[in-house]
């Protein structure tokens, strides 16, 4: 077994010190383990300086993991890493795209015995990187009101029980039942799916499935297949948005008949100032932004 460089980041969404433990005990069971925690960019630089050829083990959640291979792209380094997971973060949505268990124990044992294969990547026209879920209006707006929920929420709870993995729902309904909606312009591989005269209530361009914890905004996306699901939602009316916040969160909202569910390579969004959440970050408002799905970017550890 190739030697490990388990990275921890110390602001990570929830705390497991003896979960952790435990998984990296499991660990050395079977190879060489080198621990490195992090707070800091300039700090996870550092790390990555010295990881050579050794696998990369995030342990951490979907925040974490995102900084690490944006980290490892801005370096010109991805492309030859092969990562595996550990998922420590309050809602573990990549892992649960990617079929990683949420117990850390039995994920310490995916990262032993799993099967290395490659993964996309989603980066936009400032090479910044998306791992698994970007989207815009109320979606972005639900993630703002989320993070805030989640702050709070998380401070409830023990270990893997924690109820700050609740927040994106919430806010996702709370922004729902308000006015949201934006007149965009979207182009899938270069043809208008969406044009301004068609009100928005949210964008998602899905690497990964889930968001906030579980919330299937594009429940059919799969890392490994070389596109991206958009999930365009015109559910603008009052009935409307609340329909779509009940189908949304039985992750049948791609199912309306005012929501299109499509699939592709690249994706450009323009038109009214829109905010975007980007797995998780918040950054805006814009008015033109394109993504492209950059097919097998790197290897992940995943179950057999």
């Amino acid at each position: 077994m190739d030697p490990l460089l388990v990275i921890t980041n110390d602001d990570a969404g929830t705390a497991d010190d003896e979960g952790l433990r435990s998984a990296l005990d499991i660990l050395r069971e079977k190879c060489s383990v080198d621990v490195q925690s992090t707070s800091k960019p300039g700090e996870l630089d550092g790390v990555l300086q010295r990881a050579a050829s050794r696998r990369i083990v995030v342990a951490g959640g979907d925040g974490s993991l995102h900084a690490v291979i944006a980290a490892l792209y801005r370096r010109h380094e991805l492309d030859h890493a092969v990562l595996g997971l550990l998922p420590m973060g309050t809602g573990n949505d990549f892992a649960r795209s990617l079929g990683i268990p949420l117990d850390v124990e039995e994920a310490a044992h995916v990262v032993l015995s799993g099967d290395v294969r490659p993964m996309d990547l989603i980066v936009d026209e400032l090479g910044e990187v998306v791992v698994n879920n970007v989207h815009v209006g109320a979606g972005a707006e639900a993630s703002k009101r989320g993070a805030a929920i989640k702050e709070r929420l998380g401070q409830i709870g023990v270990g893997r029980v924690n109820l700050g993995k609740i927040g994106y729902p919430i806010g996702a309904v709370m922004s729902a039942l308000d006015e949201p909606r934006v007149h965009l312009h979207v182009r899938l591989d270069g043809k208008v799916v969406t044009d301004v005269d068609q009100p928005v209530l949210m964008v998602s361009i899905g690497n990964g499935a889930s968001v906030g914890g579980g919330t299937e905004l594009t429940p059919e996306a799969d890392p490994e297949d070389g596109q991206v699901d958009v999930m365009i939602s015109h559910s603008v009316g009052a009935r409307a948005r609340l329909g779509y916040a009940l189908h949304l969160r039985r992750g049948e909202h791609h199912l309306r008949d005012d929501v299109q569910y499509l699939r592709g390579g690249q994706v450009t969004i323009s038109g009214d100032a829109f905010w975007i959440s980007a797995d998780g970050e918040i950054s805006g408002p814009e008015r033109h932004r394109s993504w492209r799905v950059e097919p097998a970017a790197y290897s992940f550890v995943l179950p057999p």
